[in-house]
C-alpha cells in the first residue's frame, strides 16, 4: 500500500528551539516529504521532539518555543504551494483545519466537557463554512459520526457520556470535518486499550483509503507503525536518524537506535531478548496475506 503520489507537505530544514536557559534545541534541521494518500510514521522515544515538530508545522507552538529555521510548505490542489511560515494570523485561522488538521495527544480530554458533541461540531462549520445552514450542519455532523463508527444519536451526548474510544473517534471526526488533505495524528491511540486501539486503526486506514488524505502518524510504538505506515521516519534527540519504507526498515534497520527501538518490544512467543522477533513479529504475523486478504 505504498503511496507514490505527488508531495502534499514538504518540511525543509525545520528547527525549533525552546528559549530557556540553557537553550533546548528540540528539533534540529528536519526535512521530510509527505505524499498524497501516504501514511508516514514518525517514531521515537518520549521527549525526542515528535510533538514539537507537529506543533511547529501547523504553527501552534507556544513561547518559549520558536521556529529558528526552515519551513513547512503545503502543496494545495487549488492554490498551489503555501508556505505556512509566511501566513499571517488571519490566514492561518482560515487555512488551518481546512487543509491540515491535527488529532492532538491526549485528544480524549480535548473536548469541552460542558458542551454537547453537536454544538462542538457546529462551531467548526459556523467558523469555517458560514454558508451552511443549521439543517446542513446537523446532517454533516451526523454523517461524520457515522463515518467514524459512532451512532448519530450521540450528537446530543456530552463527552462524559461517551467511552474513551468514542471520544477519540469524535476527535477524528472533528479533524475530518473540513475534508483536509493532511491529518497529523499525535499518539492518537496511546490511552486506549488494545481492542479499541485496533478498531481505531482500522477506521483510520479505511478513511484514508476512502477519502485519500495523507497522514503523519506520530507514536513511540514502532511495531504499530510497521503495521500501518508506508514509510517511517525515526527521530532521536530532535533529528531524523533513519527514513525508509516500512518493510525495509523492519528487515534491514541501519541505525543502531532503530535497532534498539525494535528490540525494546518483547515477543509473546520468542526467546527473551530476541532482536526484531518481538512485538513487531507478533503484529505483522496477524496481518492478512495476499492469499487471505
Amino acid at each position: 500500500m505504498t503511496a507514490t503520489g505527488p508531495p502534499v507537505l514538504t518540511i525543509e530544514n525545520f528547527s525549533v528551539d525552546y528559549l530557556v536557559e540553557p537553550v533546548v534545541h528540540a528539533v534540529k534541521d528536519v526535512s521530510l516529504t509527505l505524499r498524497r494518500g501516504e501514511v508516514l510514521g514518525l517514531a521515537g522515544e518520549s521527549g525526542c521532539g515528535k510533538s514539537t515538530l507537529a506543533y511547529g508545522i501547523i504553527r501552534l507552538l507556544k513561547p518559549p518555543a520558536v521556529i529558528t529555521s526552515g519551513r513547512a510548505v503545503f502543496h494545495s490542489r487549488e492554490a498551489g504551494d503555501i508556505d505556512w511560515n509566511e501566513l499571517h494570523a488571519e490566514e492561518l485561522r482560515a487555512t488551518r483545519w481546512d487543509t491540515i488538521s491535527m488529532v492532538f495527544q491526549g485528544a480524549m480530554n480535548s473536548l469541552n466537557p460542558v458542551v454537547s458533541i453537536r454544538d462542538q461540531l457546529d462551531d467548526i462549520f459556523i467558523t469555517h463554512r458560514p454558508g451552511m445552514d443549521r439543517r446542513q450542519r446537523r446532517q454533516r455532523s451526523g454523517d461524520l459520526l457515522e463515518r467514524v463508527g459512532v451512532d448519530r444519536a450521540r450528537l446530543n451526548a456530552y463527552p462524559h457520556e461517551l467511552s474513551g474510544g468514542m471520544r477519540q473517534r469524535v476527535m477524528i471526526a472533528m479533524a475530518m470535518a473540513l475534508e483536509p488533505q493532511v491529518m497529523i495524528m499525535d499518539e492518537p491511540t496511546t490511552a486506549l486499550d488494545v481492542v479499541v486501539q485496533r478498531e481505531i486503526l482500522r477506521e483510520i486506514a479505511r478513511l484514508r483509503d476512502e477519502l485519500g488524505f495523507a497522514v503523519l502518524f506520530i507514536t513511540h510504538d514502532l511495531p504499530l507503525l510497521l503495521e500501518i505506515s508506508d514509510r517511517i521516519a525515526v527521530m532521536r534527540r530532535g533529528e531524523i536518524v533513519e527514513l525508509g519504507d516500512a518493510a525495509t526498515l523492519y528487515t534491514e534497520p541501519r541505525h543502531e537506535y532503530t535497532q534498539q527501538l525494535l528490540a525494546s518490544f518483547p515477543s509473546l512467543t520468542g526467546e527473551r531478548g530476541s532482536f526484531v522477533r518481538g512485538a513487531a513479529d507478533d503484529r505483522l504475523s496477524a496481518l492478512p496475506t495476499e492469499d487471505t486478504a
